[in-house]
């Protein structure tokens, strides 16, 4: 069987937050030049994240469902939220201010906790739902947006 919108997206989110994890360990450690190369690393697994939304699926589903001020909409605020906390602790990086960064990263995990959940109880439901047709060839172009 092939992969679906929800199991890509949702297996996406997990990859995240194993880079979230190794980001917040190597800031504990107090290892900046570490926690600098974690944080980049994470950053750009989540604008990549972000862009095969944005950039493919959220065309996609609107296009198809003709909903464009609905839930994706909601989740492309939600990321520039989350990107507004992710250029905050970018700055506790350079500055290697671990106590305001941990308080950063308290929030973020929160934000994308919630996020996720939202994206992956309904958001992908409903794509797989509109989609089903298209759904490999979606996949496809958001493993394409990885490769570049």
């Amino acid at each position: 069987m092939s992969d679906t919108i929800k199991s890509f997206l949702t297996q996406d989110h997990r990859d995240c937050d194993e880079e979230f994890a190794n980001m917040e360990n190597a800031v504990a450690s107090g290892n900046w030049e570490k926690a600098k190369e974690t944080f980049d690393k994470f950053v750009a697994d989540l604008q990549m994240h972000f862009d095969m939304e944005e950039k493919v699926m959220f065309p996609a589903f609107e296009e198809k469902t003709g909903m464009c001020g609905g839930p994706t909409q909601v989740m492309r605020m939600e990321h520039a939220q989350m990107n507004s906390v992710v250029t905050q602790m970018r700055e506790d990086i350079i500055s290697k201010n671990s106590s305001h960064f941990f308080g950063l990263s308290e929030s973020l995990m929160m934000l994308m906790q919630q996020h996720n959940m939202k994206e992956e109880q309904m958001l992908y439901a409903m794509a797989d739902a509109h989609l089903q047709d298209e759904s490999s060839f979606i996949i496809q172009q958001m493993k394409d947006l990885k490769r570049v």
